[in-house]
């Protein structure tokens, strides 16, 4: 408690609203405490307005179709179509792959496209 300020009386709280509690700073341990002067997600958006937001769910739109359906989809096109496609088809594919690669690797690691086999023999 700072010196001259006069202590709480019994029974009474030391936080008097819930104002108080948001205007104290929350310490943050060793290479986060830059992190506390940042603002927070409610005060960023009240600063960006409707057309900012508008604009970054867009981007955020387009970068998962990009990134995360398209890929995925085409995945499962190649996977269902590999044996039976014809030369125009796999043309259209290779150029897909093509424009869709960074998003295909991010999913190579957990895809399995081997053909299943003839089985046991």
């Amino acid at each position: 408690m700072p010196p001259g300020q006069a202590r709480p009386a019994a029974g009474s709280s030391i936080l008097n609203s819930a104002s108080e509690l948001r205007r104290q700073p929350v310490p943050l341990p060793g290479i986060l405490s830059p992190l506390a002067a940042l603002p927070s997600l409610g005060a960023l958006v009240e600063q960006l307005g409707t057309e900012s937001l508008l604009v970054l769910a867009a981007y955020v739109a387009l970068a998962g179709a990009y990134l995360v359906v398209v890929p995925l989809a085409l995945f499962w096109w190649m996977n269902r179509r590999w044996m039976v496609m014809g030369k125009l088809e796999r043309t259209a594919v290779y150029g897909l792959v093509f424009l869709f690669f960074p998003g295909l690797i991010l999913f190579a690691p957990f895809l399995n496209l081997r053909m299943a086999g003839q089985g046991d023999l």
